[in-house]
């Protein structure tokens, strides 16, 4: 049996270059927005009086949120045009945003962290279903590589900036920030992009509740579902107490802090394109696989760190950086081959908000695991969170395997 051919490589047109600059621009406010949590956490804390369970419900308040929020609209999602759905929510994530820059005390700071999880978290799914409307499998891991590049320059300027403006001035600029370029971005999709109406073509359930039910009870869709769950929770059940336990654990100063996230946003940059390309090159999940194994191994190293030099904590978070993205790529791409045209709106905005949820849920458990007994004491059983965080990783391979044996028997 002759070994099978590799994919080819299709090239973007101008206007699919355009779309995935803007997409990226989108990614790259809202992953601010939310990343800018886990740096912002120390000064946070501190300055608000927070303990790691109540800084755990800020981050999982957009969170809970921004799954509520999707599952919502996820039946309405394949009936309107999808740029008109992406400019009402990226609008609504700008005035949220706002809403958390003008926050004086830790409830007004919930409450507004609710707003922009509302709109914010339904933004990603639109994006998704428009890439999936206008590009090809075999694009979609160059695309998904991309997209992600929006974490990386997040962190290379986004993140360093915010921290900068932070400790200039205090920890409500960033999100001031964060305004004004979503309002920049808002203006060139209202003018650049063109509407995206083919999937209305399709004939689809007219009722959307009966819509959104259909799609939740899809047996192929519900295996894509439990894969994103999965990798959400192994993703972000460490990231909320990020600087908290750089600062008071691994001895980084607040000064350094930035460069820290500086490098690891840097090496992102550089690794994304790459596993994009990998991701349509080769085989997806075998991909996911060993970026699994790399980062369970580098977790469970780091988590039980004490005071170590700076370029050592560089290091360990670049490998982090990069076995976290190399698998939430190819997991992407093939999750995104699972919906058919007029289920793609609905199924992206329950993925989606199932994403979020489990997100939230991450944060508000290992809220719950991780204790801080002053201000200034290390964070304890923070190691825990890496054996929690290891095993569910182990689980989503095997999720995102039954992913795999659909779509290939599908082009079979």
């Amino acid at each position: 049996m002759s070994r099978a051919a590799k994919p080819e490589v299709i090239p973007f047109t101008s206007y699919q270059k355009l779309l995935v600059a803007l997409l990226a621009l989108t990614q790259f406010t809202v992953v601010l927005d939310f990343m800018v949590m886990s740096p912002l956490g120390d000064l946070l804390m501190k300055s608000m009086k927070l303990k790691p369970d109540q800084f755990g419900i800020v981050v999982s308040a957009y969170a809970f949120s921004a799954g509520i929020s999707g599952l919502l609209t996820a039946g309405f999602a394949d009936r309107f045009d999808r740029k008109k759905l992406l400019m009402f929510f990226y609008i609504g994530f700008i005035l949220g945003t706002l809403a958390c820059g003008l926050a004086s005390t830790y409830q007004q700071l919930v409450a507004a962290r609710i707003i922009t999880g509302i709109f914010g978290g339904v933004i990603g799914s639109v994006s998704m279903a428009i890439v999936a409307d206008l590009f090809a499998l075999e694009q979609r891991g160059r695309v998904m590589g991309l997209l992600q590049m929006g974490f990386g320059a997040s962190q290379v300027l986004g993140i360093p900036i915010s921290l900068y403006l932070a400790n200039l001035w205090n920890w409500e600029a960033p999100f001031y920030m964060i305004v004004g370029l979503a309002s920049i971005v808002w203006i060139v999709i209202l003018i650049k992009m063109k509407p995206i109406t083919k999937h209305l073509e399709v004939k689809s359930e007219n009722n959307a509740f009966k819509h959104l039910y259909k799609t939740l009870l899809k047996r192929d869709y519900r295996i894509g579902y439990l894969a994103t769950a999965l990798l959400s929770l192994g993703g972000f059940m460490m990231m909320p107490w990020g600087s908290a336990f750089a600062i008071n654990n691994l001895g980084v100063s607040e000064f350094e802090l930035p460069l820290l996230f500086m490098v690891a946003g840097i090496a992102t940059l550089i690794i994304m394109p790459i596993v994009g390309k990998m991701s349509d090159r080769f085989d997806k999940f075998r991909l996911l696989a060993g970026a699994s194994i790399l980062m369970i191994l580098v977790v469970l190293v780091y988590t039980n760190l004490s005071m170590i030099p700076l370029w050592l904590v560089m290091i360990f978070n670049v490998l982090m950086m990069m076995a976290i993205f190399s698998r939430m790529v190819p997991s992407m791409a093939l999750v995104s081959a699972l919906p058919q045209m007029q289920d793609r709106g609905a199924f992206m905005s329950i993925n989606s908000s199932l994403q979020q949820i489990a997100g939230g849920v991450a944060a508000a458990i290992g809220g719950m695991i991780v204790v801080q007994k002053t201000e200034f004491s290390p964070l304890e059983n923070y190691n825990v969170v890496g054996v929690v965080v290891g095993v569910l990783s182990l689980i989503c391979v095997v999720a995102v395997y039954r992913v795999s044996v659909v779509v290939k028997s599908r082009k079979i």
